[in-house]
């Protein structure tokens, strides 16, 4: 039960135009980007390591995430061409010595769907991870991107889809509406969780935008900010 004495917010909580918590079972959809936020790797970063590139990789994932590199589109595909090589395995590997959910992102998702809330994943990264992430947590939709593979390795390309090339920050942001349209729910009835630039789209569009242990840009714009703690902290704002 909550303690209604408690303060609010409490400390490591950030709140804008919010000033007092709000009923979760008000929305309708909740959505969620995925590497640093419904867990806790950059999965890109780490499958870059198997061929000794995380460095690299890595510097352009924080630089683009920041938001100091416009073109995610263009980030994304420098990156998946230095993974060119990479054994098929090594995604297997990062998912099971890697991989792991973030504090309360089981909690929160559970709360989510008991309080009738539909769950989406749409992330920047890759369906093989994003995939198993949405079985794990019992997530309704997911959209991500595909790597391409050939002979047991990735070719450095990603795969066109039915939707597009590649899920960027517009594509979140379209899905987003998209399946709000589907469940005849207004982008009002959203909440949109994220870390990083290409994330600020969809929160724009959400009625409750939430930033997880974000980049500054994020939580500058962010109408919650969690700087501390789980992302089930969030059922301290939506009740």
């Amino acid at each position: 039960m909550n303690d209604i004495s408690a303060p609010f917010p409490a400390p490591g909580l950030v709140l804008r135009g919010i000033a007092a918590p709000l009923r979760l079972a008000d929305f309708r959809l909740i959505a969620f980007d995925m590497d640093s936020t419904l867990i806790n790797i950059e999965c890109i970063d780490e499958i870059a390591d198997a061929v000794g590139k995380k460095a690299e990789v890595a510097a352009i994932t924080e630089a683009t995430m920041r938001g100091e590199i416009k073109d995610f589109k263009e980030s994304l595909r420098r990156r998946v061409a230095l993974l060119e090589g990479v054994l098929v395995g090594s995604l297997q590997q990062v998912y099971d010595q890697r991989l792991r959910l973030n504090p309360g992102a089981d909690t929160l998702v559970a709360a989510c769907r008991a309080a009738g809330l539909k769950v989406l994943l749409v992330s920047g990264g890759f369906t093989f991870f994003a995939d198993r992430v949405k079985a794990r947590l019992g997530i309704d939709f997911a959209r991500s991107n595909l790597l391409e593979e050939a002979d047991g390795h990735l070719t450095g390309r990603v795969v066109p889809q039915a939707w597009g090339d590649i899920c960027d920050g517009a594509e979140k942001r379209r899905t987003l509406l998209e399946v709000a349209s589907l469940l005849g729910a207004a982008p009002a009835q959203c909440i949109a969780v994220g870390d990083g630039a290409n994330d600020l789209p969809m929160m724009g569009e959400a009625g409750v935008s939430v930033a997880y242990h974000a980049k500054p840009k994020v939580r500058e714009q962010a109408m919650v900010s969690i700087e501390d703690g789980g992302l089930d902290r969030l059922l301290e704002v939506l009740r």
